[in-house]
């Protein structure tokens, strides 16, 4: 499918005029689960996601067939400034193992029956250095936005988007101190492990990010075209396109959720289709859930992205949509309920 549109203005459109949930599907799967062989909310938050699920797909007792893994790479302009412990270089070089099974996200979409796929974005054109100039130019952002947008299987019925790209972290942490606000230190983290020395660094890049970009910081679609990267931009692209298809989002770490971000903050409601798989290791991401009102499904010090912390929870999903479409009421089971 070809995204339909072809600038950031028209991108927010669509942001203006979101589809909700199927409110009568919400309210049979909300009937059923009070009929469930099982004390009312003996499954906790489990049933909660069940309830959630089966609202967006317009079905009262769904399940999960067709879950799709996404995951773009890209380059970055400010991993010149040393931003992070490893070298630009390393986004190929990952890009291949993806491709090649050889990643974690490999094979956590594996284990739990996820297709996958990576797109490379640019990546022999990084972004521009945000410090000294946007991100993106307005050509380049759409074009992202759109990848993103495309990327989607309209027959997937649940979607986890990844990243990979050297200094995404800084890119990510600026997008969030755009959005949210505060200084550049309560959102710049450790990312793949650089010292006190590196932390510092990245702190002094946001800070020159956002005053070079001080104009844009009220529109959070221009933060993310400003400070953001391409695969930022492909996974807001992609969010936006799940929701436009019916399709629930499980979203990833601290770089998804920065992304992810801006089009609530754009937009108030544009993730309601959306949960937050876990909380990452980056010590930032928690703050933002707060702020976003999502609560992690899991907390298990994950911090290497790719999707992995997402797909991880695809089981957790699975584990709530098989009980609660795949349990039997008390009269399917000829058990009193009281």
């Amino acid at each position: 499918m070809t995204a339909p549109f072809s600038t950031s203005a028209e991108f927010k459109s669509i942001l203006a005029d979101l589809p909700k949930p199927d409110q009568a599907a919400t309210e049979a799967a909300i009937a059923r689960n009070g009929q469930l062989t099982k004390p009312p909310a003996a499954l906790g938050r489990l049933e909660d996601l069940a309830i959630w699920y089966a609202g967006w797909r317009g079905q009262a007792a769904p399940m999960i067939t067709a879950p799709q893994v996404v995951i773009f790479a890209a380059n970055h302009g400010i991993a010149a400034q040393g931003v992070s412990a490893f070298p630009a270089e390393v986004t190929e070089q990952m890009v291949l193992n993806f491709q090649a099974g050889g990643a974690a996200i490999n094979q956590l979409s594996a284990c739990f029956g996820a297709t996958m796929t990576v797109q490379a974005l640019e990546l022999d054109q990084p972004t521009a250095d945000f410090t000294r100039a946007p991100a993106m130019d307005e050509t380049a952002f759409v074009a992202a936005l759109a990848a993103g947008w495309d990327a989607v299987d309209p027959m997937a019925d649940l979607l986890v988007t990844g990243e990979m790209g050297i200094g995404n972290t800084t890119s990510a942490a600026a997008v969030a101190n755009a959005v949210f606000g505060g200084a550049a230190e309560d959102w710049v983290g450790r990312g793949t492990g650089v010292d006190d020395a590196g932390l510092a660094l990245k702190a002094r890049v946001v800070r020159q990010g956002l005053a070079t970009h001080a104009d844009m910081l009220a529109d959070p679609i221009a933060v993310l075209r400003c400070l953001g990267g391409r695969e930022l931009a492909a996974m807001a692209g992609a969010i936006t396109h799940a929701r436009v298809l019916g399709i629930p989002v499980i979203l990833d770490g601290f770089i998804c959720t920065a992304a992810a971000a801006t089009l609530e903050r754009s937009q108030q409601g544009a993730l309601d289709h959306c949960v937050a798989g876990h909380v990452s290791a980056e010590a930032a991401h928690g703050k933002m859930l707060e702020l976003l009102g999502k609560a992690p499904l899991l907390s298990l010090g994950l911090r290497l992205g790719e999707g992995s912390g997402a797909a991880l929870a695809i089981g957790v999903l699975k584990g709530a949509l098989a009980c609660h479409s795949g349990m039997a009421t008390f009269t399917e089971a000829g058990v009193s309920d009281g």
